[in-house]
């Protein structure tokens, strides 16, 4: 099975280098730096031609050095059909005032000179994108790299790796270092066995996207992979037979259970153990719980059971 390397290239094989996005920040015929001396050109009279986002932003503002990069991303991708200005509140607060901001990053859309949409905060980027497209009537349009995503998805499923491989490839060639795709590629390399090669993808995310929860899911797995080893399992089920509240033999039990794969049957373990000490070795089940719900995501039917069943646990 050819698996694609951390560059989005396959693995021995010749390929054209990625096709790099230009850097975050550096001029673009979409994006300007307004003032109030530009505003009214700049915004109220170019959105009588396309859709102009205004964001509001200052030097010192956390959130919007995360939110910025995105918002100039998606702009440019949209290839003109919607255009941003950056504003700085610190260097023109009349703006601000009169428009009445009281916290940023503030985003403001306007459309034949009016305020349209906007919202406040930093949000996810899939919702910067649905943000946009609702601007230029592309709401219901999915993106190239969304239906490649969706592909590798799918391929993974059946477990159709090698398809899935290539596929997150190709979009980390379109958009380096997408999270989902980073994401994807390295779960890639967990179910071939390199779990090595899985970290170095990881370590191939933008910033703005390593606390994403795709990423921090298969942290977890790289996580769990790392610290379990598949072993033979009858010596344990024997000891705890045995002795039920042998908590140590129980744990090591879950471990063995992870390693070969029987993740549910593992849970059961480490919520028994929960059940009867939930202190033991300092909380040690109740964090391997948290390690594994991290690692299959909230959405996951095993994790909605299990928390249910924790929870039943610690307030009964």
């Amino acid at each position: 099975m050819a698996l694609i390397g951390p560059s989005g290239r396959p693995l021995g094989a010749e390929a054209k280098a990625p096709k790099a996005e230009p850097p975050e920040g550096a001029p673009s015929a979409y994006i300007k730096d307004g003032s109030i001396e530009t505003f009214a050109d700049d915004v109220i009279r170019a959105s009588m031609e396309a859709p102009v986002i205004v964001d509001f932003w200052a030097p010192w503002c956390g959130p919007c050095k995360q939110l910025g990069p995105m918002l100039e991303r998606v702009v440019n991708q949209a290839k003109g059909a919607v255009r941003l200005v950056k504003i700085n509140i610190d260097d023109n607060p009349e703006i601000a005032q009169q428009l009445r901001i009281q916290s940023i990053p503030a985003v403001y859309a306007f459309r034949n000179g009016q305020p349209v949409d906007g919202f406040m905060g930093a949000i996810p980027e899939s919702q910067v994108r649905a943000f946009v497209q609702q601007l230029t009537g592309a709401a219901g349009a999915a993106s190239p790299v969304e239906d490649l995503l969706a592909m590798a998805a799918q391929a993974a499923e059946v477990r159709d790796i090698g398809k899935a491989a290539q596929i997150y490839g190709q979009v980390l060639q379109e958009e380096p270092g997408h999270p989902r795709a980073v994401a994807g590629l390295a779960k890639c390399y967990i179910a071939s066995g390199d779990v090595e090669r899985a970290k170095q993808t990881l370590g191939l995310v933008r910033p703005d996207g390593a606390a994403d929860e795709a990423i921090r899911a298969v942290q977890a797995e790289v996580k769990l992979k790392e610290g379990v080893k598949a072993a033979d399992d009858a010596p344990l089920r024997a000891k705890v037979a045995t002795n039920p509240n042998d908590l140590q033999a129980r744990f090591d039990l879950a471990m063995a259970l992870e390693g070969k794969g029987q993740r549910e049957a593992a849970l059961d373990e480490l919520l028994e153990i929960v059940s009867r000490n939930r202190d033991w070795n300092e909380q040690a089940a109740r964090k391997q719980l948290m390690t594994l719900f991290e690692a299959m995501g909230p959405t996951d039917p095993r994790t909605i059971a299990a928390r249910r069943r924790l929870s039943s646990i610690l307030f009964s």
